[in-house]
């Protein structure tokens, strides 16, 4: 029970900042509306001591009022400056300003009420009634800050005024508290809920997203994401002073799934992804792009000769597969395409590449060839 308890009121970690920030918007909009309600009418009260009363600010009483008044009209605007000053700062600076407010605006109330009573008993609570269950409507507050405000708001209440009210009026101030509480409280846990389920939508479609770019198979990106990534490296083809594409096909791979069945062919294509992620850790992408071909594609320049010493271990590790101990004796051809220019598509450095494992494959299959679009 005390754990679910605690659980209602936390914000978990990792949801914190996302809390702050969304109670720093919504609660920036309230004090907007909360500051223009108090300068309108505060502005009239101040009015009404100055030139509706017969005895104007001559009497202490009036001074009272009058300089509360000014004092709640000066802290709205001092309220909407420090918001619009700090707008840049960090959310906590900006959520202290916020808080203290909601905190003064809401004491300021308790003590004029207190004050209404003090001077005569036949006033009414409204006045604390009024600002308790505004401030749980307007105002989003972490729970720790909840229990303080209205905590505080209660004892300096009863302090103040309590001796002077009957039992019942008392008792309704009590559940109106309560009640606020409350309600600023289920506010807070149902504010961490809508985060926690929005983050985990993201994370849901940022996953979708992974999946969406991925051959299902292999793991590898498929064509459209491989053709993309490769179409991205191209534009910055400048800045990068090269790009390299190289394509990848089993030779014979008909036969394998003939001979041994289509599961064995499926290892096959697997193995063949984990060989060319093990050999070209450095390509910037690396794809499944029909059924038994694979791209990989590198950015920048590329040592020829580690790129060559790369292809022919490839080669070497593909003959090396085997299926229920059997080794299959596949092979592998590599075409491989480079683009030095801006302006090439992917199509056409496709089509080079392509070209070029037509050569390795005339050349005796096992091989590769390059052709380079100075």
């Amino acid at each position: 029970m005390i754990q679910q308890v605690r659980n209602f009121l936390r914000v978990p970690p990792e949801l914190l900042a996302a809390f702050q920030q969304d109670t720093l918007q919504k609660n920036r909009l309230a004090l907007v509306v909360i500051s223009i309600m108090i300068f309108g009418m505060e502005l009239f009260n101040m009015a009404r001591v100055l030139f509706w009363s017969a005895s104007g600010l001559g009497t202490l009483n009036n001074q009272i009022y009058f300089g509360m008044y000014c004092s709640l009209w000066l802290s709205a605007a001092l309220t909407l400056l420090l918001q619009r000053l700090l707008r840049h700062t960090s959310v906590r600076a900006q959520l202290a300003v916020q808080l203290g407010a909601t905190f003064f605006f809401l004491l300021w109330h308790v003590c004029l009420n207190a004050y209404d009573l003090l001077g005569n008993s036949d006033a009414q609570t409204s006045i604390f009634t009024t600002a308790v269950l505004a401030l749980a409507v307007f105002i989003q507050m972490p729970s720790w800050f909840s229990a303080l405000a209205y905590g505080t708001a209660y004892i300096l209440f009863m302090t103040l005024a309590g001796p002077i009210l009957a039992d019942g009026p008392q008792l309704n101030l009590t559940f109106t508290t309560i009640v606020a509480l409350a309600v600023s409280l289920t506010r807070c846990h149902q504010t961490v809920i809508m985060i926690a389920q929005r983050q985990e939508i993201h994370q849901m479609n940022l996953q979708l997203q992974v999946l969406l770019q991925k051959d299902p198979l292999t793991g590898l990106l498929n064509k459209a994401a491989f053709q993309d990534q490769v179409a991205f490296h191209l534009e910055q083809l400048e800045a990068l002073s090269g790009v390299t594409l190289l394509i990848v096909d089993l030779d014979n791979f008909k036969s394998v799934n003939d001979r041994f069945g289509h599961p064995c062919g499926d290892y096959v294509l697997q193995e063949t992804a984990l060989r060319l992620q093990a050999v070209f850790p450095e390509a910037t992408g690396i794809g499944r792009i029909g059924g038994d071909e694979f791209a990989a594609v590198f950015a920048g320049q590329v040592d020829p000769g580690r790129l060559e010493s790369a292809c022919q271990q490839l080669i070497r590790s593909a003959t090396g597969i085997a299926w229920q101990d059997q080794v299959l004796g596949v092979s592998c051809s590599i075409g491989i395409g480079r683009a030095k220019r801006p302006g090439i598509s992917y199509e056409v450095l496709y089509q080079e590449a392509d070209q070029a494992l037509y050569g390795a494959k005339r050349g005796g299959k096992g091989c590769f060839r390059l052709r380079e679009l100075a």
